[in-house]
């Protein structure tokens, strides 16, 4: 897939129908790997912080959960690029999970949205093959832990280990665990709280014009305001700082 570099991250130039085509092809080969879902927070981060750049570039693809990234990919020339979130990919993956024998593995969040998520996937997908969850402690693990849940998840075998410990711990936890879990993990954030009727999605119109992060702060302002005000303006920054710097070479 092709991929167009914002900020030093390579994020994959697709859309969904493409990215399912590519996972059904390829799944057997690429288990062991990992999925990102990019948004500005996380291009930010990984723009200031080299270890966690080198995180989401070692990844099989960071995909563009973000608005913004598909739009900035669209004016550097990729006019194919398309948003592509984690709630939306997880939705479409167990809409087919039934026809291609998928299994699933849930890594992370509480045990009560673990719960919720499970008996809401059931109802809607009742033959959905859920193999295993774990809602690990909120504390960094002991070398005994890690390899026992490492362990615990490969006994179950699962396709796809979905990962919701949101970033950047998701997507170190991966790294860290790339070809040592054999399956396709995909970090999906706040995936699991909306599968779990937890929070609710932005309409779609607001989906559309890349202001679902307007939504979330509406939803919870104490939490994501200083946090958006912060990486929104350090991205309009570090892009414009980039386009000047081009233009000048």
């Amino acid at each position: 897939m092709k991929k167009c570099n914002i900020l030093k991250v390579n994020i994959c130039v697709t859309n969904m129908k493409e990215l399912l085509k590519f996972i059904d092809k390829h799944l057997k080969e690429v288990k062991g790997e990992y999925l990102c879902f990019s948004n500005v927070h996380t291009t930010v981060m990984a723009e200031e912080e080299e270890e966690y750049l080198k995180v989401q570039n070692s990844s099989l693809l960071s995909l563009p959960d973000g608005g913004p990234l598909s739009v900035i990919a669209k004016k550097k020339g990729f006019k194919e690029a398309e948003r592509v979130t984690g709630p939306d990919f997880m939705m479409e993956i167990f809409k087919v999970s039934q026809e291609k024998g998928y299994s699933h593995f849930f890594y992370g969040s509480t045990q009560e949205t673990l719960d919720e998520l499970k008996s809401n996937l059931k109802n809607k997908f009742p033959e959905l093959n859920i193999v295993g969850m774990i809602s690990p402690p909120f504390r960094s693990l002991t070398e005994e832990e890690n390899i026992k849940i490492t362990n615990d998840i490969n006994k179950r075998n699962p396709d796809f280990l979905w990962v919701g410990l949101g970033a950047p711990k998701q997507e170190i936890w991966m790294y860290n665990h790339k070809n040592k879990i054999n399956s396709l993990m995909v970090g999906v954030g706040a995936g699991f709280d909306y599968h779990a009727n937890k929070i609710q999605r932005a309409p779609l119109i607001m989906q559309k014009y890349s202001l679902e992060w307007l939504y979330r702060l509406i939803q919870d302002p104490k939490r994501l305001f200083k946090r958006y005000l912060q990486t929104n303006t350090k991205f309009i920054f570090y892009i414009l700082r980039d386009k000047i710097s081009r233009r000048m070479s």
